[in-house]
């Protein structure tokens, strides 16, 4: 068996929802104790964007969870010293009203992971169009 080192380790979606939902609460205890043992080790714990996303979308789908809490709870989870994030994502997630922003939160995230590269989002989604360095194609014909 894996062990998590001193180096850290990457959790995956269904440790991160065991963690923001309790349930199903063995699991939950299993997910909070790797977590305080990885605490204890001054050991970093890293989220990717792709877990985040998938986080949000099986809290609000498959747990019925609102998505003001999701995000809000995704921030207050995320923001613990042990938990390394991609750069801007706590920022994104603190942002007031994100549950209802046009472009949404995912929208947001992926815009963030590309202009962390330097490289502008080019998207059919014509609320981008408020984000910086974007490019809305238009139709066609």
């Amino acid at each position: 068996m894996v062990q998590a080192t001193e180096l850290g380790a990457g959790v995956d979606t269904s440790v991160l929802v065991r963690l923001l939902t309790g349930r199903p609460e063995g699991l939950a205890v299993a997910a909070k104790e790797f977590l305080a043992g990885m605490e204890m080790a001054g050991a970093p714990v890293f989220v990717s964007n792709l877990v985040v996303a998938e986080t949000c979308f099986a809290c609000q789908h498959h747990y019925g969870i609102p998505k003001a809490a999701v995000l809000g709870g995704l921030h207050e989870l995320l923001a613990q010293p042990t938990f390394q994030v991609p750069e801007d994502l706590l920022e994104l997630l603190s942002r007031p009203e994100l549950d209802t922003a046009k472009p949404g939160f995912l929208d947001r995230l992926i815009h963030a992971e590309y202009a962390r590269s330097g490289l502008p989002l080019v998207t059919f989604e014509k609320a981008a169009a408020r984000l910086p360095d974007t490019l809305v194609l238009p139709p066609s014909g």
